[in-house]
């Protein structure tokens, strides 16, 4: 169907308001997209493409690179870890913040305070509380007769450290379930008392269920945050000891802006993209079993 001169010039006007925003997102994010695709089978320095080598980044990458099987088994411990940690964490604080007691609003707002405090300056106050001869957490733990390990300094315990520092933001998880435990009808919870049921009886079939897309959401988000977790062994670390905190975008930076290699980095930067992507759509997929919308039929 033709379009009048009036629509036509609706929609011109239309795009002439919306012309910055398209702009901005043709420069700054679908163009160094498309540019990283291309860089990603070069030789690219930052500076100049020294030879097109098509899958090259990615084979040497995948069959000759040893740190990048190092920072990938550093992130997917990381994210086994980190991800089903903070989601009991964020939903234990949640569930005491939804408490009725005095002055709850007080304590909501210390849980979410360290949210607000930048990742930098985080960093720097785990590498004091964690330091293993003066650190707050070991001279908590020798009130209790129990020698703290190295933490940060030690290999073996460098990774839960970053895990243990990643629930100092727990906080913000809190505030998203506490507003879906709100959002929870109590007539349920009155008809489950009427019935004689447990805590845990209504926590497993009334609240879970009824919160399960936050959940949902929740894991999602936490995932992408593991695969690109960097600032605290960036600060903390660098990657050590022994790389067992070279996790996959600290190697990928150190490829990209210590060692040159643009296009390797550009590479691993598209790997992670299709890591993240099915590690999201085998969730989304398995999700249906377990997550529960409200007004949807079953």
């Amino acid at each position: 169907m033709r379009k009048t001169k009036k629509e036509i010039r609706t929609i011109l006007m239309g795009l002439a308001f919306a012309s910055p925003w398209l702009i901005g997102f043709v420069l700054f994010i679908a163009y160094p997209i498309a540019a990283s695709l291309y860089y990603s089978f070069t030789e690219f320095t930052g500076l100049d493409i020294t030879a097109f080598v098509g899958f090259g980044n990615y084979i040497d990458m995948i069959a000759k690179d040893e740190l990048f099987h190092k920072s990938l088994y550093n992130t997917l411990y990381y994210l086994s870890l980190a991800v089903p940690l903070g989601l009991v964490v964020g939903l234990a604080l949640a569930l005491l913040l939804n408490l009725r007691i005095k002055e709850v609003s007080f304590y909501r707002t210390c849980v979410y305070i360290p949210n607000i405090v930048p990742a930098f300056a985080s960093s720097f106050i785990w590498l004091w509380m964690l330091n293993p001869e003066f650190g707050l957490v070991n001279l908590v733990l020798e009130q209790f007769g129990i020698w703290g390990p190295g933490w940060i300094s030690d290999p073996r315990w460098s990774k839960a450290s970053i895990v243990l520092m990643a629930q100092w933001g727990a906080g913000g998880s809190a505030m998203i379930f506490l507003a879906s435990l709100q959002d929870v009808p109590r007539s349920l919870y009155e008809v489950a008392d009427l019935d004689g049921a447990s805590w845990w009886t209504k926590f497993r079939f009334i609240t879970l269920p009824m919160i399960s897309p936050v959940i949902l959401f929740h894991v999602i988000m936490a995932l992408f945050g593991a695969f690109q977790v960097f600032t605290p062994a960036y600060i903390m670390t660098a990657g050590g000891p022994a790389n067992s905190t070279l996790f996959y975008v600290l190697y990928l930076y150190r490829n990209a802006f210590n060692y040159g290699k643009m296009g390797y980095a550009s590479a691993m930067a598209w790997l992670l993209f299709i890591l993240a992507l099915i590690t999201t759509l085998i969730v989304l997929r398995t999700s249906a079993r377990f997550v529960y919308y409200s007004g949807e039929e079953r």
